[in-house]
């Protein structure tokens, strides 16, 4: 399945894409998509709904994120082996992890907001990963059966806030709209290797990240069975699992983003996003 949000901010309603592109809502079985209704036993109700008998969303309007919220906002830095080469680093021995505020979730197709002081603002399309029940001391080879589904990320980023201003990476990932999500949450049985996906980003129509989930130093099913040995991952989780060469930071000279500027962003089979960059007002 393909689960998405429609309508104005703050009054999104839950959907389904049936097969033929059309938006099926589906509010008359689930409230919203988010924490326990993206659970592995919500998604088997719902996947026993005859979409045929859901009303067609002629004119959806707005595509919000797919989930309307999250308990959590993971991410894994550093996680493919060019992207790390272009910055300098040391490829890490374990998984980077490091989190964004929930609230910097966004839509796949409303604006960035660049932040008021922001000088180094740049680019991540990741492979997003949602929980789809709770996980603790998960073993790798069990790892994927605690996935719901998998999202398309842009883990938007401000490199000043991030690195120079000191502390934790949490200040640079977390400004309002720093989170695009979506268009759709894919539910995992659509998913057959979350490894070989292509991963892809445009700035102004020139592709400035074009790889594969192949080139992750550690998989979805390690990072997975990672972060459970040392916190308990719960349904409706989110985690972006890094980005590939091609950031605005690794380039020389480097390259940030300005207002006006456009992103779109794909990975594989999971949907395509646009934002325009905007000025903080």
């Amino acid at each position: 399945m393909k689960l998405l949000r429609f309508g104005p901010k703050g009054q999104e309603k839950p959907g389904v894409l049936d097969a033929d592109g059309n938006v099926r809502d589906v509010s008359a079985h689930v409230t919203d998509f988010a924490g326990a209704s993206v659970s592995l036993e919500a998604l088997e109700a719902l996947r026993a709904v005859d979409l045929s008998s859901l009303p067609i969303v002629s004119e959806p309007g707005r595509i919000g994120s797919c989930l309307a919220s999250v308990p959590n906002f993971f991410c894994v830095g550093l996680n493919y082996a060019k992207h790390a080469e272009e910055t300098g680093a040391e490829p890490p021995k374990e998984p980077i992890l490091f989190s964004k505020a929930s609230s910097a979730l966004s839509g796949p197709f409303d604006p960035v907001i660049i932040p008021r002081g922001s000088v180094k603002g740049d680019w991540e399309v990741e492979l997003g990963v949602v929980i789809g029940r709770t996980a603790l001391y998960v073993s790798e080879d069990d790892a994927l059966d605690y996935v719901a589904g998998y999202c398309t990320i842009n883990d938007v980023s401000e490199r000043e806030f991030q690195i120079e201003k000191g502390g934790q990476w949490i200040k640079g990932k977390s400004a309002p709209t720093f989170g695009p999500t979506g268009p759709y949450l894919v539910t995992a049985d659509e998913v057959a290797d979350p490894q070989a996906l292509r991963v892809q980003l445009s700035l102004n129509g020139e592709t400035v990240q074009d790889s594969s989930t192949d080139d992750m130093i550690f998989t979805v099913r390690e990072i997975v069975s990672y972060m459970s040995q040392f916190m308990e991952l719960q349904p409706g989780d989110i985690i972006a699992t890094g980005t590939p060469s091609g950031v605005g930071m690794g380039m020389k000279p480097q390259r940030f983003l300005k207002p006006g500027d456009v992103m779109e962003v794909e990975v594989e089979g999971l949907g395509r996003q646009r934002q325009v960059a905007q000025a903080a007002e």
